[in-house]
């Protein structure tokens, strides 16, 4: 029998560290379980013991919900290699990226998010706007650095 999570309290406008745990530490457990489709705000709110308001305050849709956590996940997975040039850095990348895709539940259900920006603009603004983003954040690093090195002209 499943226990109801205690009621987390509020601590104002601020983020309580401990309900933002929650909220993710329940996220992750949704997505393994049920994948993107199955993956809800409510579903997330009742495991997490907290309120669907604060969520939404939070992160907007289940799509940055996901965001969040795949973005968490992949940087704990995969450092910015420095092997000491581009091509090794970004074989290294590469090589490590999908094996996330393949083995941590985030990277595994990342194609749900792709099936729902398809028909759903908030999905799409958050997988152009947000995720797209941060993905490329790690190859920008492995550029910039190659060019301080020499490799390549900045410009």
């Amino acid at each position: 029998m499943e226990t109801k999570p205690k009621r987390r309290a509020s601590i104002g406008a601020r983020r309580s560290p401990e309900t933002e745990a929650a909220v993710k530490d329940a996220a992750r457990a949704v997505l393994a379980e049920k994948g993107y489709a199955g993956f809800s705000i409510e579903e997330v709110a009742r495991r997490a013991g907290a309120g669907k308001p604060t969520i939404y305050r939070w992160w907007p849709n289940k799509a940055d919900l996901f965001i969040a956590i795949y973005g968490a996940n992949k940087d704990a997975a995969i450092p910015v290699p420095d092997e000491g040039s581009l091509r090794a850095d970004l074989l290294r990348y590469t090589r490590e990226l999908w094996r996330f895709w393949r083995e941590d539940t985030a990277g595994r259900v990342f194609k749900g998010l792709i099936a729902e920006a398809q028909t759903s603009d908030s999905a799409l603004d958050a997988l152009r706007f947000k995720f797209m983003p941060e993905l490329l954040a790690a190859p920008r690093e492995i550029f910039v650095r190659a060019a301080e090195r020499g490799e390549f002209e900045p410009d």
